[in-house]
């Protein structure tokens, strides 16, 4: 008896939806397989990508921050042919140093420009540079006076206190602060808590005080500089040395002499 051929059973609707699923699945894994690493190597890349911006957004503000430390050098030196500047830094608790104020100081740090804090430690050597942006002039400046160098010398602790303290403040008799102007002091003053001096003579006019707004601690310039986290109080109060401010250490002068050594000096 002759054996008939069996016949493949058709597959039924439940059986093709099966297959379609398990097809697209397998479809979906090759999909996953290739597209993973592409992924990755573009996640790779922005990762890269970013770190070499913050890098050189760094590296900018760090070449900013020296620029201003070589253009307050210049500054000092002006500064102290002026007959009885000398003396003025040889007693200072600090001196913070614009270079630029006023429309060229745009687009460089701050609505009136950046400048540069030096503090005098407790054995009379100038410390570390920290930096600080300024506002506006709140009084003293002329109507259409395009500005300069400026530089604060500030003549006690309490002055140099509203660097340290604060990261937001004025420098004006509204904050309990006398800010003399240098072009108007006569010679041998010691009035006032700071001592304001331009290079444009005809910036304060003839204003006996002076006050500045707004002035702030420049955080991301000062930790570029650095390298690394650092407040105000921590730039400032440093014990650390900073050679790349050496330059600027020399020019603002040495330690005074203590009470007296000129007299000893002298008997011997």
């Amino acid at each position: 008896m002759t054996q008939r051929a069996t016949r493949p059973t058709p597959p039924t609707g439940r059986h093709r939806s099966a297959l379609r699923h398990t097809l697209a699945g397998i479809a979906t894994l090759l999909m996953l397989a290739w597209a993973l690493p592409a992924t990755a190597a573009a996640t790779a890349a922005a990762g890269q990508t970013g770190r070499t911006t913050d890098s050189d957004t760094a590296t900018r503000r760090q070449q900013t921050a020296v620029k201003h430390i070589s253009d307050a050098v210049g500054v000092v030196h002006t500064m102290s042919n002026e007959t009885g500047m000398p003396a003025l830094l040889g007693r200072a608790r600090g001196v913070f140093i614009v270079p630029t104020y006023g429309r060229a100081a745009l687009g460089v740090g701050g609505a009136g420009g950046a400048g540069v804090l030096m503090a005098r430690r407790a054995d009379g050597t100038w410390g570390n540079p920290a930096f600080f942006d300024i506002g506006g002039l709140s009084i003293g400046l002329q109507a259409g006076a395009e500005g300069g160098p400026l530089a604060f010398v500030l003549l006690n602790q309490k002055a140099l206190d509203s660097f340290r303290n604060r990261n937001n403040f004025s420098l004006s008799a509204d904050a309990g602060l006398t800010v003399v102007n240098f072009a108007r002091m006569a010679q041998g003053s010691t009035a006032g808590d700071v001592v304001v001096w331009s290079g444009n003579k005809g910036l304060f006019g003839n204003a006996a005080t002076v006050g500045v707004n707004d002035v702030r601690y420049n955080q991301r310039l000062t930790e570029a500089y650095y390298g690394k986290p650092m407040t105000a109080l921590q730039a400032i109060d440093s014990t650390e040395t900073n050679a790349q401010a050496d330059a600027l250490r020399k020019v603002l002068g040495s330690p005074p002499a203590p009470a007296g050594s000129s007299a000893k000096a002298r008997g011997h």
